[in-house]
């Protein structure tokens, strides 16, 4: 396993490339709840949980299975916050103490452009106009979208589309403006593309704070 470090410490990133036989590392009840899901799809499950596994040792949690809720949300053990992510060949994930950090969310992708006519489904008209061609017409924003995704659903039960989100890369931020969510967003260096989406827990207080003073 590859472990990424980054100036947020306390978040723990690791990378493996997925390796024939992953999909036994699963639990039984990790089988069970990917129904009839095909092997390769169980590898890529079971690859991005040999990692979480991995990092949550790093804590003091001792091998367990990570279930998921009704909309694919991990289930992390006590205390803990985490994300998992996968391509065809490569798994992530990422897990931090909740002390720490309140929401968390990780993707990879290959460092590949983005298939022909995806832009205008990506980008929202702000960010075409922010962006030049060349990062628009890498996978750069789907990534960070994706990410921001995995650290706004598990608290807020909703799906969001790519244009819910708007990413400014350069002050290192993504939003959900119809929500008023802000995360931190951080493209991490790979040899694919890996970006985190993440809210410190006292930048959630201070939001809190912020708005019972509005009330």
């Amino acid at each position: 396993m590859e472990t990424v470090t980054f100036a947020q410490q306390e978040i723990l990133i690791g990378l493996r490339r997925i390796q024939p036989a992953d999909e036994d590392a699963l639990f039984p009840s990790e089988i069970a709840g990917l129904g009839r899901a095909v092997t390769k799809v169980r590898r890529r499950s079971g690859s991005a949980r040999i990692i979480a596994r991995t990092l949550l040792g790093e804590l003091g949690f001792p091998p367990k299975p990570i279930l998921k809720t009704r909309l694919g949300v991990p289930i992390w053990p006590d205390g803990v916050i985490g994300s998992l992510a996968h391509h065809d060949t490569v798994a992530a994930a990422a897990v931090a103490d909740r002390k720490h950090i309140a929401a968390l969310g990780i993707d990879i992708e290959p460092n590949e452009p983005l298939p022909d006519g995806l832009i205008d489904l990506v980008a929202t008209p702000k960010e075409r106009r922010m962006y030049d061609l060349r990062l628009l017409r890498r996978r750069d924003l789907f990534v960070l979208k994706e990410a921001v995704y995995k650290a706004y659903c598990p608290t807020h039960n909703e799906i969001l589309e790519f244009q819910d989100v708007e990413i400014d890369i350069g002050a290192g931020s993504g939003a959900v403006p119809k929500a008023n969510c802000y995360f931190s967003v951080k493209l991490l260096p790979s040899r694919n593309v890996l970006g985190l989406a993440y809210l410190s827990a006292r930048a959630s207080s201070e939001s809190s704070l912020g708005s019972s003073d509005r009330v």
